[in-house]
């Protein structure tokens, strides 16, 4: 096999006997497949005749054109003799037809769709500029990412000849002109930190294209790297004035001011449109808008299009929208102002009525169509008494007219059916709290709180900018503690420009304390809490029940396997009892199988536990079955990804068993899906006699703390339960968090705040037995020691572990101090002794099947082969690490692991590639926080340095050194040597 992707096979439709169809590329070496069989194409010459041939696009190239573009001015004597015969010998593999003479010359005709990769990447482009047109950019970035995919190297590898040279400057040009509005489209979508790596290889690859320098100007300004940015600038004009004796093009030269001066408008969103402008128009029944209505700009529009679908000549049906939402969250508002919006387009009159749906007495059907008619002109005596009679005069009444209907606050679908109008030309808008799938036809709107920007604006309306602006930050914070429900914003504003000796910060303090929250926040005959007692009222028992339990965690959300395990039900009638709380909009679906509260309503379900629960315990005893639940599951996802560790067997037991996981990857997805309300779940369980089951829930989760996403939120979690325990006086359970603090520290680059950690821990193993603790406290240890370049204490800790793991019989525990051991013996320079313990580990983790820890052994056996002097074989274990790292979405490993890579590139003299890793770890991030993003910074100034970008590498350099300074580190020293030669120059 020749290594090229195969495609699939061609056949025409309904044919099974057909030949295979044949398939070209030019966008590297020039090839041709049948099917998914290689078809020889022959000489170098041989091939640079089909090139030809391929290139214009069936077009006819006389034997005159064939011989320039094969030999140019020096043609050999018998050059038309050989341009026959590679014609003839490419016929014969070819299909009947394909290859054709003609005018004494040749073409290539009758190839079928996407036949050469060039066609099919032109096709791709046309079709990426359309979707840019069109403000698409996430499928232009997707069909251009396609098309350069199509690039296999060099264009017309190997292919000799003047024809092919200038075709293969040509399509390169092409290629990074693609590239470069690719790279454009990823800045305007914001992954400016992801594109720096690419640009900062293909900058290296291209000094002199400035387009390429401007992007990544660009993209370093956007990710807060602006003394890189300017230095980008610094190293261009340098280059350009030495190679080519020009300035910087205007653009680039603009874009340096622009970043000089931080202009906002580098940074700024596309502005959005514009709301269409009311017109009003009477008569109408409609109650008027809020004077300050503010944000809903998408779901105007949304509804705005909506009702026009309704108007207009071209109008052939009834249009319905139903906006569903929770209590206070604007539906009316947003109904009305949309209503009033469009008048306009309905100029026989706007219907409207309070259907009362949320409380005790909703309006019935015949009232309303009463009430109906008589406003569209019928007298008292002409009304009829039945609720269909009534229903079909006020359909005969609409017809042919326009009319706007807005039928607020319903209670059902069954309530609104009758109340629609029934011909084109009209339209009903419908808010409720239940989301009305069963009403045929309705586009369904589900309205959500209002975005923190929304909401300041709101706030800032009702109580003036003047008091506002001066305490903006506290302003969020109420608008945050309001969880940006409009009722709410209102209630809180309203009371705060009734009182004008009130400060903001004030009334933030006020809504700080959760359990007073809710009284806070009413004024007048406006209260949230009297919102939410509607729907509650309207629950029956068993939905009470679960309303109020179901609030009691903290978590971001719950899925319904927790839900089931919180209200101690079988899933399936977990499930229906949701879905029946999502419709009554007390309870959100985020996703499929997860479900949500806002917060407001939590904390009015959290005051229903305390007030209506009975027993009590119920409330503890519902939280310990949330704890079990998540223990269990955590423990599942460890012993997966870990087999043969003997944590699992010193942990502390609920009274689930975990549900087996079909294989890792789907046991990591489980994990980190779950990381927030896991994460919560703990730390509302750090008191007796939770607190243990709690720390081991934080131990076998440490997967969070190593992927980068959770690190944060899993080390304030830890510190939570280190304080807790310490309280408590439960040794084993601080014991236990302090070590893994001492890990999440680690891993961010604090090393003194973890050593005092570990250490903390390591004292209390005297007082008791802890077989998990009595190894991996020691271990850690040495792993601080290590990175703080102490070897012997590094050592005597590593040696101290791996005697605890093996009288634990924990093998891949003493694998992973073993591995910890061999990185220490090389930086002591003992490289004979740490390769072979690195191989030990590899085996450990080998016979285990461990793959993630597989990789760590694979981390360390590479720094030690570099350090040894053994870059292949190092840069082979280092790749292997990395794959294993990404798959298992270790995303600090995996950008620690890019740093290590660079390394050992810059050391081989390759500083193109070291250059690109360096990037990529710092985008990724690294185990070692500050600390590592300094190591990083450093190497890729040392990699920009060797390719003439000593601008930019004084300012990687520079950066680190702050880095350095402010956690006094050692390394410091060296990165002042590497800037002492440039400032002197």
């Amino acid at each position: 096999m020749d290594g090229v992707p195969r495609g699939p096979e061609q056949r025409r439709p309904g044919s099974s006997t057909e030949p295979e169809a044949l398939r070209f590329s030019v966008l590297g070496p020039v090839r041709a497949w049948r099917g998914g069989e290689p078809v020889a194409t022959g000489s170098p010459q041989q091939r640079a005749l089909l090139a030809a041939l391929l290139l214009r696009e069936g077009r006819t190239a006389t034997a005159a054109e064939l011989i320039d573009s094969l030999w140019g001015e020096e043609p050999p004597s018998q050059a038309l003799a050989a341009v026959r015969t590679y014609a003839s010998r490419l016929r014969k593999v070819m299909d009947p037809g394909v290859l054709v003479s003609e005018s004494g010359g040749y073409a290539v005709r009758g190839l079928g769709e996407e036949a050469l990769d060039l066609a099919a990447a032109q096709e791709l482009a046309a079709e990426a500029e359309k979707a840019r047109n069109t403000g698409d950019l996430c499928h232009a970035r997707d069909v251009l990412n396609r098309a350069l995919s199509l690039w296999d190297g060099e264009t017309l590898a190997g292919v000799p000849g003047p024809y092919a040279e200038a075709q293969r400057v040509r399509l390169e040009e092409w290629r990074l002109q693609l590239l470069e509005s690719r790279l454009d489209m990823d800045l305007e979508q914001g992954c400016h930190a992801e594109a720096v790596s690419e640009l900062t290889a293909l900058t290296a690859a291209h000094p002199l294209r400035e387009r390429l320098r401007e992007l990544l100007m660009l993209a370093l300004y956007r990710s807060g790297r602006q003394a890189e940015a300017l230095a980008v600038y610094a190293d261009t004009r340098r280059l350009l004035a030495d190679e080519l004796g020009v300035d910087p093009r205007p653009g680039l030269r603009e874009l340096q001011q622009r970043i000089l001066r931080a202009d906002p408008n580098l940074a700024e969103p596309p502005a959005p449109l514009a709301e269409p402008v009311a017109v009003l128009v009477r008569p109408a029944q409609l109650p008027a808008t809020v004077p300050d209505f503010t944000g809903r700009a998408s779901f105007v529009r949304e509804l705005s299009e909506v009702l026009a679908s309704a108007s207009g000549d071209r109008a052939r049906v009834m249009a319905v929208s139903a906006l569903a939402g929770i209590g206070g969250v604007g539906k009316t508002t947003l109904a009305v102002h949309v209503a009033h919006q469009a008048r306009a387009a309905f100029p026989d009159g706007q219907l409207y009525v309070d259907l009362q749906g949320a409380g005790a007495r909703v309006a019935e059907p015949e009232t309303v169509l009463g009430s109906f008619l008589r406003a569209l002109g019928t007298a008292d005596s002409a009304i009829p008494d039945s609720l269909e009679e009534r229903a079909a005069l006020y359909r005969s009444l609409l017809d042919g007219r326009r009319v706007l209907v807005l039928l607020d606050n319903a209670h059902d679908a069954a309530q609104v059916r009758p109340l629609l109008p029934g011909t084109a030309g009209c339209a009903a808008l419908v808010t409720s709290r239940v989301r009305m799938v069963d009403l045929a036809g309705a586009h369904l709107v589900d309205l959500d709180v209002m975005s923190p920007d929304e909401a300041l604006a709101l706030f800032t309306k009702i109580v003036g900018e003047e008091r506002v602006a001066p305490e903006r930050e506290a302003a969020l914070d109420v608008v945050a503690a309001c969880g940006f429900l409009p009722l709410a914003i209102r209630i809180a504003a309203s009371r705060l420009a009734a009182r004008r000796t009130w400060t903001v910060s004030a009334l933030a303090a006020k809504l700080a304390d959760g359990r007073r929250r809710l009284d806070e926040l009413q004024a007048g005959d406006l209260a949230v809490k009297a919102t939410f007692e509607l729907g509650y009222g309207a629950l029956d028992a068993t939905q009470a029940r679960a309303f109020r339990l179901l609030g009691l965690a903290d978590g971001p959300d719950v899925s319904l396997a927790a839900a089931a395990a919180v209200l101690d039900l079988p899933v399936d009638d977990t499930e229906d009892l949701l879905e029946s709380l999502v419709d009554t909009s007390l309870l959100e679906s985020a996703a499929p199988g997860r479900y949500r509260f806002h917060d407001l309503v939590r904390l009015y379900a959290r005051a229903c536990a305390e007030r209506d629960e009975q027993p009590p315990g119920e409330r503890d005893a519902a939280m310990s079955r949330l704890l079990d639940f998540y223990l269990a599951r955590a423990v599942q996802v460890y012993a997966i990804e870990r087999p043969g560790d003997r944590t699992v067997a010193h942990l502390e037991k609920g009274r689930f068993t975990g549900e087996e996981f079909a294989d890792a990857s789907k046991a990591l997805d489980w994990l980190h899906a779950e990381a927030g309300p896991l994460l919560a779940c703990v730390q509302q369980s750090l008191e007796a006699p939770m607190l243990r089951r709690a720390v081991d829930l934080l131990v076998v989760s440490i997967d969070l703390a190593e992927s980068g996403a959770d690190s944060r939120q899993y080390r304030k979690t830890a510190i939570a339960a280190c304080d807790a325990a310490a309280a408590l006086g439960e040794a084993r359970a601080e014991m236990r968090a302090r070590v893994t603090l001492a890990q999440v520290l680690s891993q961010a680059g604090r090393f003194e705040a973890a050593e005092e950690e570990a250490r903390r821990a390591d004292a209390l193993l005297r007082g008791t037995d802890d077989p998990w603790a009595r190894s991996t406290a020691p271990n850690q240890l040495g792993i601080i020691a290590l990175c703080t370049a102490r070897y012997a204490d590094a050592e005597g800790y590593f040696l101290r572990a791996i005697d605890a793991f093996r009288a634990d019989d924990n093998a891949p525990g003493e694998a992973s101090a073993v591995c910890n051991l061999s990185r220490t013996l090389a930086s002591m320079d003992r490289s004979p002794e740490a390769v072979e313990l690195a191989q030990r580990g590899i085996e450990i983790y080998d016979e285990l099947g461990l793959s993630v820890r597989l990789a760590n052994a694979r981390y360390a056996s590479g720094i030690v082969l570099a350090q040894a002097g053994r870059p292949a074989e190092a840069l082979v274990q280092l790749d292997e690490a990395l794959r294993i790292f990404t798959e298992n979405r270790q995303s600090l490993w995996e950008g620690t692991t890019h740093y290590r890579i660079a390394e050992v590139h810059l050391r081989a003299g390759r500083p193109t590639r070291a250059a690109r890793h360096a990037e990529q770890a710092l985008v990724t991030g690294c185990i070692g926080g500050d600390w590592m993003r300094a190591n990083a910074l450093t190497v890729l100034g040392r990699a920009l340095d060797a390719l003439g970008q000593a601008d930019r590498a004084r300012a990687c350099w520079r950066e680190a050194l702050v880095i350095y300074d402010e956690a006094g580190s050692a390394e410091a020293a060296q990165v002042r040597r590497l800037l002492a030669p440039l400032s002197a120059t």
